[in-house]
């Protein structure tokens, strides 16, 4: 799978990822997975008017507060601006009879500097959700949303960029006093030729100025390593995390030399050094 996201629900793990109508996959140990079906059935039908006639939903992000499960995605065309992320409510995730509800385009990005994809909701400290997101342009942005999953007023924050634009897939979590930056940098999706690499950099404020341990901020290109490829596993990215209990983890994918450049779900371990800063189990 490629762009996973997880949450648990009940005694499963969910997985979303990119594909047509978003799949979805349940494990009871964060090992052994299966099919779950899909988000949607079709492509919502605002896609093809706002985007084109897309053959996947990518970059889904699934998260859950005021009672409902809140999923957003993105349409869009590989290495093309012309981009929109969707949002999708259910209030639960194991009945089957239950539809997802969605409620159409959040932000588009068409005639930009900035590409709407790679979508991750964060909760700040006050429960306020915000939306992150960003893929290569002018990098990663910020914006606030309502307690139900809207724009407040579309307001842009910058929270991220490199001189070769080469940033994408944001995942923000708050630990302790601070909020976590987790982005990919590099190349993604050619197989074994996956330049791919998860880098970190941390803030006191959502808004930043995130910076990595040397001090370097994101908004200057810099970023702290996670995660970089092995001599088997190449091209790490699109990272999210989860805590189960004591633990965290990160998920992401990444590409088996050993398989002709076949892309997998990878799970790691994730512990967090004395100096605040996390360090991957991986690859």
């Amino acid at each position: 799978m490629h762009d996973p996201s997880i949450l648990r629900a009940g005694d499963l793990y969910y997985v979303f990822s990119t594909g047509p109508g978003i799949a979805i996959r349940t494990s009871a140990d964060l090992v052994h997975w299966g099919l779950a079906g899909a988000v949607f059935s079709s492509t919502p039908e605002w896609v093809a008017s706002a985007v084109g006639d897309v053959d996947a939903l990518w970059a889904p992000d699934i998260s859950y507060w005021g009672g409902l499960y809140h999923l957003y995605y993105a349409a869009s065309y590989f290495g093309t601006n012309r981009s929109c992320i969707g949002h999708a409510t259910r209030p639960s995730l194991d009945d089957a009879h239950t539809r997802w509800l969605d409620h159409g385009a959040v932000v588009c990005s068409e005639g930009t500097d900035y590409n709407a994809i790679d979508p991750n909701v964060v909760i700040d400290e006050r429960g306020t959700p915000w939306l992150v997101f960003g893929s290569f342009w002018s990098g990663l942005k910020l914006m606030q949303l309502t307690l139900a999953g809207a724009p407040v007023d579309g307001t842009l924050t910058s929270i991220a960029s490199r001189p070769s634009t080469a940033i994408e897939a944001p995942f923000v979590v708050r630990r302790g006093e601070h909020y976590y930056l987790f982005a990919s940098f590099d190349t993604c999706c050619v197989g074994s030729g996956s330049t791919y690499k998860i880098m970190v950099g941390r803030s006191q404020a959502l808004a930043g100025p995130y910076v990595d341990r040397l001090g370097s901020r994101m908004l200057d290109g810099g970023g702290s390593r996670v995660l970089t490829s092995s001599s088997r596993w190449r091209g790490p990215g699109s990272n999210g995390l989860i805590r189960d209990g004591e633990s965290w983890y990160h998920i992401y994918h990444s590409y088996d030399a050993d398989a002709d450049g076949m892309w997998a779900l990878r799970v790691a371990e994730l512990s967090w050094g004395t100096d605040g800063w996390p360090e991957s189990g991986g690859p």
